[in-house]
C-alpha cells in the first residue's frame, strides 16, 4: 500500500512538471481495495481495471519502472509508450488492461473468466470498477452473463462514492445488495479501507470460486483523496468530508494494527526508505528512457499474418450451399482446434435465427454456448477469452446490430493490441450477416462495412460464394487478428462446388472473377454476382469488362485493382452498401492517387440511395442497385 501511494503521489508531482502527458486519474485512498482483492491472486490469474488503475496494476506484481516510462510516453514502458495511464497493462502477469472507457472491462472479464472455465483451469477473473460503472449497461449484461454461464468471476466495486463529480445517491437509487439479488448471486460488503478486510474477504471468495464456479459481487467502501482526474478543482464536495476520510486513511488503519500486534516501527520506517528510493530509481530511469521511434508507429496495429496458400476448388461435381460452408467450417474448426468456441444469441440448441449453426451444439455442447440477448458482454467476452489464448468465434445476429456492441469493437477489440505495445493476442471472429431485397425496413437491411473498415485493427471479410465462404472463414478463425465476417443472408440457400476439407483462401487477397480490357468493375459480396450479369451484358454490346471480387475489404488488395486499372484505364464501383462515405469511395480515392495515370475516364461509384432501407418493396427496389444499374454504370464509363 506504501508503494502505491508513494507511486501515485510521484505521479502527481511529475504530471504538474508535465512529465505526464495526457489525462492522469490517480487512487490515493483506495490502496487498501487494489491490495487486499489482489492478494490471494495467482499470476494466472486475470484483474481488469479501469481508468484510475495504478495501484491495481502494482499490487498485481508489475514493474514499476516500467509503469512510470509508460505514464512519460517511452519507449520502455509497459505498453511501449502506447497506451499510457488509462490504458496500461500486462496480459503476461494476468493483467488485461486499465480501461478509459468506463465499464468497459467488465465484458472483458467475463470473457477470461469463460476461459476459464472452458479449460477449467481453475483461475479466476476480478473485475474492478466504481460506483460510476453501475450505470453503464455493460455492468448489467457482464453480471448476468457471468450469472447464466456460472463464471469464476469477482465484480470488485471500489465505491468511492463520487461518479467523476456526481456524488452515488444522484446516480443510482437501488443498491449494489439489491441489484446482487436481481441477477440471483451472491454479494458481499467490506470497509474498503481496511486492507486485512478486504483480503479475508477475498481470500475466502477465491478459495471457492476455484472449486466451485459462480460469479461474486463485492462492495467495497472507500474514498478516493485527489479529484477525478488530476486538476479536477473539485467544486462538488467539501473540504470537511475529505478531511473526515483522510481520518480513516487505509494505511494508517494497517499502522495501527500493526503496532497494536508489537511491530518493530523501524520495520515501518525501513520500509518507507526502501519504497523511496525505489521510487526515485524508478523515475530516474524511467525518465532517461529513449521515446518511440517515428518508424515504429505501425508495429503493433496487427499482428503478421501467417502465409495461407489458396488451394484450387475441386471438379468432382459435389455442391453445397453458403450457410453448409459456414456451419462445415465451423465444425471442421471447432474439432481442429480446441481453442475454438461458439457464442452467441441462439446458436446452440436452437442452431441459430438462420439455421447456420444447427447440429454444432450436439457435437460440442462445451463449446457451442448459448448467450442472453446482449451484444456487449458477448463481443467484451470474446475480447477477454481472445487475450486469455482463446479463439472465439462469436456471432452478432444482424450487421445492423452493431450500434449496441461498438464500443467493444471500436475501443476494445481494435486498439488493444495497439495500446498494450503488442502484448495482447486478439484472435477472435465475430460472424455477422446483412441483405437487403426481403422489405427487412431500415433496421435489418443496413450494409455497414465501411464503417467497420475505418476502423485500425479490425479486418473485414465479405465472401460472394459458398466455396469461399469455408475458406475464408476457416482462415479468419485461424487468423491472429480480429476480423469480422460478414455473410449475406440472401446467399444462405445459394449452391456452389464444395472444396476439400483442406481449402483456405487467404485474407486481403481479391480475386479476378472475369477477365477483361476494358473497364475494371469491383465489387464483393452479393454484389459481385449482379456484376457478373451486367459483365456479361456490356460483353454483348463489344465492352469487355474485367469483374473483381475484393472479398476482403480490410486488408485492401490495392495491387490487384491498380493492376487490373492499369489494363483497362476505367473503373466502375458497385456495392449494396449506400454509394456516399463507402468502400467505393476509398476505391476511387485509389485510383485518382496511386492510378491517376492510369486513369482515361472518371471513376464511377454504384450503390444504394442516401437514404435508410426502405420497407415497401417498391421503393426499396427502387433504392438497392442490381445489374442494370451497374449496367448504365459500365455503359457511361465506356462512353466517356
Amino acid at each position: 500500500m506504501a508503494r502505491i501511494r508513494r507511486f501515485e503521489q510521484r505521479a502527481s508531482e511529475l504530471y504538474r512538471a508535465t512529465e505526464v502527458p495526457g489525462f492522469l486519474h490517480l487512487s490515493i485512498g483506495q490502496e487498501a481495495c487494489a491490495v487486499g482483492a489482489s492478494w490471494p491472486l495467482d499470476q494466472d490469474d486475470v484483474v481488469v481495471s479501469n481508468h484510475r488503475g495504478h495501484g491495481h496494476c502494482l499490487a498485481k506484481g508489475m514493474d514499476m519502472t516500467a509503469m512510470f516510462a509508460e505514464l512519460m510516453g517511452r519507449e520502455s514502458g509497459t505498453c511501449r509508450g502506447l497506451g499510457g495511464s488509462m490504458h496500461i497493462a500486462d496480459p503476461d502477469l494476468g493483467i488485461y488492461g486499465a480501461n478509459g472507457i468506463v465499464g468497459a472491462g467488465l465484458p472483458i472479464a467475463v470473457g477470461a473468466a469463460t476461459a476459464a472455465r472452458l479449460r477449467g483451469s481453475g483461475r479466476i477473473a476480478v473485475a474492478f470498477f466504481g460506483d460510476g460503472a453501475v450505470a453503464q449497461g455493460a455492468f448489467h449484461e457482464s453480471v448476468n452473463l457471468a450469472a447464466v454461464w456460472d463464471l469464476p468471476v469477482v465484480f470488485f466495486c471500489e465505491n468511492n462514492h463520487y461518479a467523476e463529480f456526481s456524488a452515488a445517491p444522484t446516480q443510482s437509487r437501488g443498491s449494489l445488495q439489491d441489484r446482487a439479488a436481481g441477477y440471483g448471486i451472491d454479494y458481499a460488503w467490506v470497509d474498503g479501507n481496511d486492507v486485512v478486510a478486504v483480503a479475508e474477504l477475498m481470500t475466502g471468495l477465491v478459495t471457492r470460486l476455484r472449486d466451485s464456479p459462480g460469479p461474486v459481487l463485492v462492495e467495497a467502501e472507500t474514498y478516493r483523496w485527489h479529484g477525478h482526474y488530476e486538476g479536477d478543482p473539485q467544486r462538488y464536495r467539501t473540504e470537511d468530508e475529505v478531511g473526515q476520510w483522510k481520518g480513516r486513511d487505509p494505511l494508517q488503519v494497517l499502522l495501527r494494527r500493526l503496532t497494536g500486534t508489537g511491530t518493530d516501527p523501524d520495520v515501518i520506517a525501513a520500509i518507507d526508505g526502501d519504497i523511496e528510493a525505489e521510487i526515485e530509481h524508478a523515475v530516474s530511469v524511467a525518465r532517461a528512457a529513449p521515446e518511440p521511434p517515428p518508424q515504429s508507429l505501425f508495429d503493433h496495429v496487427s499482428t503478421p499474418r501467417p502465409i495461407v496458400t489458396e488451394t484450387a476448388l475441386s471438379d468432382d461435381g459435389e455442391v453445397f450451399r453458403t450457410m453448409d460452408a459456414v456451419r462445415s467450417a465451423l465444425r471442421d474448426e471447432l474439432a481442429a482446434d480446441p481453442d475454438v468456441f461458439i457464442a452467441g444469441i441462439d446458436v446452440g440448441a436452437g442452431g441459430g435465427v438462420f439455421g447456420v449453426t444447427r447440429g454444432l451444439f450436439e457435437e460440442f455442447p462445451d463449446r457451442v454456448l448459448d448467450s442472453p440477448i446482449s451484444e456487449t458482454a458477448l463481443l467484451g467476452a470474446a475480447v477477454g477469452a481472445a487475450m486469455a489464448g482463446m479463439r472465439p468465434v462469436v456471432e452478432l445476429m444482424y450487421m445492423d446490430f452493431l450500434g449496441v456492441c461498438f464500443d467493444q469493437l471500436l475501443n476494445q477489440a481494435a486498439k488493444l493490441r495497439f495500446m498494450t505495445g503488442g502484448r495482447a493476442s486478439l484472435p477472435l471472429v465475430v460472424r455477422t450477416q446483412f441483405g437487403a431485397g426481403r422489405s427487412s425496413g431500415s433496421q435489418h437491411s443496413q450494409s455497414l462495412e465501411a464503417l467497420l473498415a475505418h476502423i485500425p485493427g479490425l479486418s473485414v471479410v465479405m465472401p460472394s460464394t459458398p466455396a469461399e465462404t469455408y475458406g475464408l472463414l476457416r482462415a479468419a478463425i485461424r487468423d491472429p487478428n480480429p476480423v469480422i465476417f460478414v455473410e449475406n443472408r440472401s446467399q444462405y440457400g445459394w449452391k456452389g462446388p464444395r472444396p476439400s476439407e483442406t481449402h483456405l483462401v487467404p485474407l486481403g487477397r481479391a480475386r479476378v472473377v472475369r477477365p477483361g480490357t476494358d473497364i475494371t468493375l469491383v465489387s464483393y459480396s452479393r454484389m459481385v454476382h449482379e456484376a457478373v450479369a451486367a459483365a456479361a451484358v456490356l460483353e454483348q454490346e463489344g465492352t469487355s469488362v474485367e469483374v473483381i471480387d475484393l472479398r476482403s475489404i480490410v486488408p485492401l488488395d490495392r495491387e490487384t485493382v491498380l493492376a487490373s486499372l492499369r489494363k483497362t484505364n476505367r473503373m466502375v464501383v458497385a456495392h449494396e452498401a449506400v454509394r456516399d462515405f463507402g468502400v467505393g469511395a476509398e476505391l476511387a480515392a485509389l485510383a485518382v492517387d496511386d492510378g491517376f495515370w492510369s486513369l482515361d475516364a472518371p471513376v464511377v461509384r454504384v450503390g444504394a440511395r442516401f437514404t435508410p432501407a426502405p420497407y415497401a418493396p417498391s421503393l426499396e427496389q427502387e433504392w438497392l442497385p442490381d445489374r442494370s444499374t451497374i449496367a448504365d454504370a459500365l455503359r457511361r464509363v465506356a462512353a466517356a
